[in-house]
């Protein structure tokens, strides 16, 4: 076999072809559009248990801005928990979102998000609206109030959730089951402010005044309301706006509870970044794009909530029920004192 020998040193370096500089200007711009494309391969994962209809063109305008690619897996928030609980380290999560700051609350507490230092998150969402510890934000807020019956009630006869366990209201209230968090966290949130014993005694009356049985809806509860099988009621307002869209003539009107004392009790939806996120950059960068004015509007008008993110206006339904005092508390609390309202809820004989 022939020996192949290196040129020596005196041998001329052959020129590069015209060809051969095409083919690596070619291969140069290539690359150059290649990098943008490598950026915005990034992935972000969201598991949520707010429905797929609500998210996507949040998730698809996250994209246009950023170039993110967004994974949304949805269940319920119990799955949702004890999935990240099973997957550990390994989960490919990077944000939660769900509702309630009692189903926050307990994720925080199962020690499945991390802390999130954000200028732009604290600027945006209220303090009473967000995780003392920084590890979850309310993207959007939540009141349930008191409903009636326009053709029954007076407003002027209606005052606060107390005043309902009152007997002029005896076989007048309709109720939501005790077992939706939305009502644990009500009563979680009127102990903090009362003490267990008072609470108990307002629980005690509100049962006592049910015109029915509890319903698994507050749907349901403001159609029965509309029927004349009950005149007042405790919901959240956006089931209140849905039924407005339908049918604005709807025979149902909204009362802010409590303006002479505490305010209504308010709740949130929200979203927090996964301990084990793979990209805890992106996931935070995510969390203020939801608390932005145009993304607020896309989460909020929506659904018909109130907007975390006090610079941004509610939609015009939510605007035609006026201003309220909220309850200034933090939302926190409702997970704090969770177990202990179910506790008192069940001694009250409330289902």
């Amino acid at each position: 076999m022939p020996m192949i020998r290196p040129p020596s040193a005196a041998a001329p370096v052959p020129k590069p072809t015209a060809l051969a500089l095409l083919y690596g200007l070619a291969l140069a711009a290539l690359l150059a559009l290649a990098a943008p494309t490598l950026a915005r391969a990034d992935t972000l994962t969201v598991y949520s248990a707010r429905n797929e209809q609500l998210l996507k063109p949040l998730l698809d305008q996250f994209t246009k801005l950023t170039g993110t690619q967004v994974q949304l897996l949805t269940a319920n928030e119990g799955a949702l928990l004890a999935r990240l609980n099973a997957e550990g380290a390994s989960t490919p999560a990077d944000v939660l979102i769900t509702v309630d700051a009692g189903n926050l609350w307990q994720a925080a507490q199962q020690n499945l998000l991390q802390a999130v230092v954000s200028p732009v998150l604290e600027k945006n969402i209220p303090t009473h609206l967000r995780d003392p510890a920084r590890q979850w934000f309310g993207m959007s807020v939540r009141a349930r109030t008191i409903v009636y019956s326009k053709a029954r009630v007076a407003a002027n006869t209606l005052s606060s959730y107390e005043d309902l366990a009152d007997p002029k209201w005896r076989s007048k209230l309709c109720l939501r089951s005790s077992k939706k968090v939305y009502n644990q966290s009500l009563v979680a949130m009127m102990m903090q402010e009362l003490g267990e014993a008072k609470t108990e005694a307002i629980v005690k009356g509100w049962v006592a005044n049910l015109a029915t049985d509890v319903f698994a809806d507050d749907t349901a509860l403001l159609k029965a309301i509309a029927a004349g099988q009950c005149q007042v009621g405790i919901v959240n307002t956006y089931y209140l706006g849905r039924l407005l869209q339908a049918d604005a003539a709807f025979p149902v009107g909204l009362f802010w509870a409590n303006q002479a004392t505490t305010g209504v009790h308010v709740n949130v939806s929200g979203a927090g970044v996964t301990r084990h996120s793979k990209n805890p950059a992106l996931a935070q960068k995510f969390l203020e794009f939801l608390s932005s004015d145009a993304a607020q509007k896309i989460y909020t008008d929506k659904d018909l909530e109130f907007p975390a993110n006090p610079a941004v206006a509610a939609d015009s339904i939510i605007n035609s029920w006026g201003s309220f005092k909220p309850n200034p508390i933090n939302v926190s609390k409702a997970g704090e004192l969770q177990a202990a309202a179910t506790r008192l809820m069940d001694r009250a004989a409330y289902k």
